[in-house]
């Protein structure tokens, strides 16, 4: 199992983000993901910088720590084709340790241009076909392209990576993990569900990289990891097809408003024991993932990096 570091767009200045992957880096976190929001889930987040910029600086502020995006949009808001010039570009920023996260979105990002928001199904058909449009890109040569839904017309990418970067792909359920595991190189996901790890490897991903990513909030007491779990995150509790589908911060507030302390905390890990930390890491190994990343929610990134350098990183997990 290795563990990586949630770089949270949707709560850090660019400055701050530069910073905690050189920290991450540090304290011995393995690997990164990077969220890609043009809106913070909440108001009271309060960030969304443009990832592309912020890769760029990372790039330059370390030197070993793979990273990827976790994840992209390539659909709607940005066309695949610049996504693949976009990605190419960081990769060879990163030789080595960059690797394209996607996924098939969300309202809140993906609205922006005023583009109808599609089904689920059409998402993913989109999806797939925007994977294909990235990979031939990379190769280098020159692309005539007019598919179901992108047109790309005699471009070509001069400055690529000596090796594409790994595409991740991002499911919540099986008919995306069986897409992630037929087209994609790996699997992100954000709940330790074995279903989607066998769809996944069912579909050709037996062997690939499994992401998982859960939350937590360590902070002095229960109590304040508590209310700033509920203050900062409770959009981590909502339920269903809600988190793909409003298109607004404050609609997300309003979502969450009728939440109990409780019901966020049961979905985010808050305080300073590291026992429940370990358990969780277990649970998505025994889901059948082999990479955890872990968020932490608010502003306290020193209190969580000495926990899990002191007590998470330097333990076995089986």
């Amino acid at each position: 199992m290795k563990i990586g570091y949630a770089l949270s767009s949707e709560e850090r200045t660019p400055q701050e983000l530069v910073t905690e992957a050189r920290l991450a880096e540090e304290a011995g976190f393995e690997f990164a993901l990077v969220s890609d929001h043009f809106h913070p889930w909440l108001d009271e987040q309060g960030e969304s910088p443009f990832v592309w910029s912020v890769l760029g600086a990372i790039a330059e502020a370390t030197e070993r720590i793979p990273i990827g995006t976790g994840v992209t949009c390539p659909t709607m808001r940005i066309h695949p084709a610049i996504v693949a010039h976009a990605a190419a570009t960081t990769a060879c920023l990163l030789p080595g340790r960059f690797f394209l996260g996607i996924g098939s979105g969300e309202n809140l990002n993906e609205h922006v241009l005023g583009d109808r928001w599609p089904s689920a199904e059409e998402r993913l058909e989109m999806l797939e076909e925007a994977v294909a449009v990235i990979r031939e890109l990379w190769e280098g040569g020159l692309v005539t392209r007019r598919g179901k839904h992108y047109t790309v017309d005699r471009a070509r990418l001069y400055t690529v990576p000596e090796e594409p970067p790994p595409i991740a792909i991002a499911a919540a359920a099986e008919n995306a993990a069986e897409l992630a595991g037929r087209i994609g190189d790996a699997l992100i996901s954000t709940a330790p569900d074995p279903e989607v790890v066998k769809a996944f490897d069912k579909a050709g991903g037996k062997g690939k990289p499994k992401y998982g990513q859960f939350h937590v909030c360590v902070a002095d007491s229960r109590e304040q990891a508590v209310e700033t779990a509920y203050r900062c995150w409770p959009n981590g509790a909502l339920e269903g097809e809600l988190g793909q589908e409003l298109p607004l911060p404050r609609y997300f507030r309003q979502a969450t408003a009728a939440l109990t302390r409780e019901q966020v905390a049961a979905q985010v890990i808050c305080g300073s024991d590291p026992g429940p930390h370990r358990e969780k890491i277990e649970e998505f190994a025994d889901a059948g993932f082999d990479h955890v990343y872990v968020h932490q929610v608010g502003s306290d990134q020193d209190a969580f990096l000495r926990l899990y350098e002191q007590e998470v990183l330097s333990v076995a997990v089986r």
